[in-house]
């Protein structure tokens, strides 16, 4: 008998290794499938647009880009998520799970242990995502000037410092610490209530994702905007400042320009891109460390030891091992 869920509970040996490889394939699918509308979104957010760049909606966006710069343009900036998505998102998972594992011993329904875990999973996150975040974000803007991500990393270092790349840092943090310990806490409670068991289940992990990224993504959205602000200055020439510095300066910029409604510009591309996103991130997580879990569970006959509940004793869950031959 046991009383853990194999899935949950990872061989010791292979943990780290398991989460980090599952959390980078996890990230770089999750940014991938999403990247037109991450696209869109820092379009929408732009303070002072040129009249060609002006949109109204989601649609409107997507269709005005498509149409008269081409579909192409819609990945600007690709390559520079693509190098920081990877080791973003490894470290991010395997903290998570390691310190998630420590506060609440694999515990379920430990919201403040989950919580506590994304907050400082974010921190090793942001700090490898921030720089690849701005030189992204400075190739999605309308009329950019720079024609690869090599070349806006190293202009921004000339003219900038390298304290660029980390002008939103703070922001960031400010932003994604609440961000994520609302997904984590929300993504658990989901899963408490469609899979207590905490067994591999697709539909369940999606599901819940995709609510967590929703509801994390309208509460924090005032601090997305002003973050892409302090990763694109866009609006400097305005406010004679030779750059903005910090959350105060970047919300005072957003409320000059476009009021309190500029807060929540780009909303709905937000949501439509955290939904499907952070359920993506989730489900491919889910599985790469469902299938890398049945992996070591397999024995030297080339058995695959599978756990099926049997029952509940004393309020202890009941596994039974069954061997799956493969071939």
């Amino acid at each position: 008998m046991e009383d853990d869920n194999p899935y949950e509970s990872l061989p010791p040996s292979s943990t780290v290794t398991t989460h980090m490889l599952a959390g980078a394939a996890a990230g770089i699918m999750e940014h991938s499938v999403m990247y037109p509308v991450d696209c869109v979104k820092t379009r929408m957010q732009t303070l002072v647009p040129d009249p060609k760049a002006d949109y109204r909606s989601l649609l409107d966006a997507a269709n005005k880009i498509i149409r008269y710069e081409g579909l192409r343009n819609t990945m600007r900036g690709f390559s520079a998520m693509a190098v920081g998505a990877g080791p973003a998102h490894a470290m991010y998972f395997a903290c998570y799970e390691a310190v998630k594992k420590r506060l609440s011993g694999n515990q379920q329904g430990n919201h403040l242990a989950n919580g506590i875990a994304g907050c400082t999973a974010t921190l090793l996150h942001d700090a490898v995502m921030n720089p690849a975040d701005v030189v992204k974000q400075r190739m999605q803007v309308f009329g950019s000037s720079y024609t690869t991500c090599l070349q806006c990393a190293r202009s921004i270092v000339r003219k900038e410092g390298v304290w660029a790349f980390y002008r939103s840092y703070s922001t960031q943090l400010v932003m994604n610490v609440p961000f994520q310990a609302i997904q984590f806490v929300t993504y658990e409670a989901m899963q408490d209530f469609l899979n207590n068991e905490r067994g591999y289940n697709p539909s369940s992990h999606m599901l819940s994702g995709g609510v967590a990224g929703a509801v994390a993504a309208i509460v924090t959205m005032p601090l997305d905007v002003c973050k892409t602000l302090l990763n694109t200055q866009e609006a400097c020439a305005r406010t004679h400042l030779s750059y903005i510095n910090g959350m105060a300066a970047a919300f005072r910029t957003v409320f000059e320009f476009r009021g309190f409604q500029g807060f929540f510009r780009g909303l709905q591309a937000r949501v439509v891109y955290q939904m499907p996103s952070t359920a993506i991130s989730w489900s491919v997580y889910e599985f790469f460390k469902f299938l890398m879990t049945h992996r070591h569970s397999k024995d030297d006959c080339g058995y695959l030891s599978a756990s099926v509940p049997v029952g509940n004793v004393n309020g202890v869950n009941v596994h039974a091992v069954s061997p799956l031959r493969t071939e």
